[in-house]
């Protein structure tokens, strides 16, 4: 696949196509045995043959079962793949792919390569590997393996990783911004304009570069919207933490209080305010479903006291926790 060929962003595999939306089998249900002949025609319909898929061994066919969301940005693709069932690619010729793929795995196991020429390794859960690759890898995945491929092209990386493979922890702050920015992506193509198809893949490759070279300019401007995603989904996770500060979310991303304030401010937030904002909302749920009492709430999203709380709460929503309660039924 060469990177002058520019397909469009993608369309949607199980309905009717229409031009910047993005490539996916259904991810409410796995693809399974009795399917995937049928989904596989539609796959390579939708991508023009830029990003095959590789050929499985009889066992895999007999009881496949994975889901698939796959996005495509010209000449980049993005694939979340959770498998159900073992999934391992049938011996023989490897098909022609000179691309730089990124494998980032989060649960279970992606084992790549031919143990013949010595090219065989692992990625564990919570790992990555980046290399070029000439033909597509071969592979196995153990049932219950959860995992992003980045396709990219290869002209733009492979002089950055001069014959070697990368890989290291997914939680280096290059790889996570990667992730973001990817997740980003796959919520919002197919609203994406040809401008916005265009922006989010040039910030996806400086990112891949980033990994390549474990380190990226945090004053790149183009990244800041990743390092926003990137901030949130910590913050998510960790709204009920009480460490849980602007200074803190610089930490974990490593990079500078002020950058991760300039990436916010790009969105005209400030991560102090949108940390107090979740908070809230997380406590407004809480209270909607009876689930704790003011006081206790107040103390769970880290609020001084619970008049404290009820202040913020009023000010915020125009009722006092206790009376929303009430008008939800409480």
């Amino acid at each position: 696949m060469g990177t002058n060929r520019r397909p469009h962003a993608g369309a949607d595999a199980c309905t009717t196509a229409t031009p910047s939306q993005d490539i996916r089998d259904s991810s409410a249900r796995p693809v399974r045995a009795a399917d995937f002949a049928d989904f596989t025609r539609r796959y390579d319909t939708l991508t023009s043959g830029h990003f095959p898929l590789p050929r499985f061994d009889a066992a895999t066919l007999a009881g496949f079962q994975a889901r698939f969301l796959a996005t495509q940005l010209h000449d980049v693709a993005i694939v979340r793949g959770d498998g159900v069932s073992a999934l391992r690619t049938a011996s023989g010729p490897a098909i022609r792919d000179d691309v730089v793929r990124l494998w980032l795995v989060d649960r279970g196991e992606w084992a790549l390569g031919d143990s013949r020429d010595g090219s065989a390794f692992t990625v564990t859960a919570g790992g990555f590997a980046l290399r070029h690759v000439g033909r597509l890898t071969h592979f196995a995945t153990p049932p219950g393996t959860s995992a992003q491929i980045f396709v990219l092209p290869a002209a733009e990386l492979t002089p950055l990783l001069h014959g070697r493979t990368v890989r290291g922890a997914a939680s280096t702050a290059e790889v996570r911004l990667l992730a973001a920015h990817a997740g980003m992506i796959q919520k919002m193509a197919s609203a994406l304009s040809s401008a916005g198809v265009d922006a989010a893949r040039e910030t996806l490759i400086e990112l891949a570069r980033a990994v390549a070279l474990r380190g990226f300019d945090a004053a790149d401007s183009r990244l800041a919207p990743a390092l926003t995603e990137a901030a949130k989904a910590v913050a998510e996770r960790r709204l009920t933490d009480p460490d849980l500060s602007p200074a803190m979310l610089a930490r974990e991303l490593n990079v500078s209080v002020r950058t991760l304030q300039r990436a916010f401010a790009a969105d005209g937030l400030q991560v102090a305010t949108w940390i107090r904002e979740r908070r809230l909302q997380a406590a407004r749920s809480a209270l909607e479903q009876n689930r704790w009492s003011v006081s206790e709430i107040a103390a769970r999203w880290h609020f001084a006291d619970g008049s404290h709380f009820s202040r913020a709460f009023k000010k915020r929503y125009g009722l006092a926790p206790v009376d929303h309660a009430r008008e939800c039924g409480r």
